[in-house]
């Protein structure tokens, strides 16, 4: 939110949340940007879809969203809804994979590297085209707290920029 406040390519019209306490929504306050909760079964029977409609969203980007994208929803903003991963796919995704325990088996794993992968979002959880990845380095002795940290960093660095692109 605080990069588009100055971006002359994008604004952000409204942040919507399958839950109520969501600390996003308190940071829109502070961004005044407009703010949307909703249940699964409000986003199942059409009616998230049908607000970002009548806002004429162009764009879709989900941070931290874990319910399944419904079909309608995908249908109506075709190629128009990115994601972030907190790893590299196609390796870590599909669900139940999730933040924490994303970082959790990739220490299990071994792995030397991990990232981030921004992708377009499709009927199947992380199975989109893939839109941008970023690696970074890990050490044997990384807990899965740092290695998120890690991650962290790189959406931080990212995710504003290819949303930007995407516009």
């Amino acid at each position: 939110m605080e990069y588009f406040q100055h971006s002359p390519k994008g604004k952000i019209v409204l942040v919507a949340s399958n839950k109520k306490d969501a600390f996003v929504l308190e940071r829109a306050k502070k961004f005044d940007v407009p703010t949307f909760t909703f249940t699964k079964s409000e986003m199942e029977s059409g009616e998230l879809t049908k607000k970002l409609q009548s806002l004429r969203i162009d764009l879709v980007v989900l941070a931290g969203f874990l319910l399944k994208v419904t079909d309608d929803l995908i249908q109506k903003f075709p190629d128009r809804i990115v994601n972030i991963h907190p790893a590299l796919l196609p390796n870590y995704g599909g669900k139940g994979m999730y933040g924490d325990k994303v970082h959790q088996a990739i220490k299990e794993a071994g792995d030397t590297e991990t990232g981030i992968t921004i992708h377009m979002v499709n009927e199947h959880y992380d199975e989109g085209k893939i839109i941008f990845q970023a690696a970074v380095a890990i050490a044997p002795e990384d807990t899965p707290a740092q290695i998120a940290a890690k991650v962290h960093l790189l959406e931080h660095k990212y995710f504003p920029n290819v949303i930007e692109s995407l516009l």
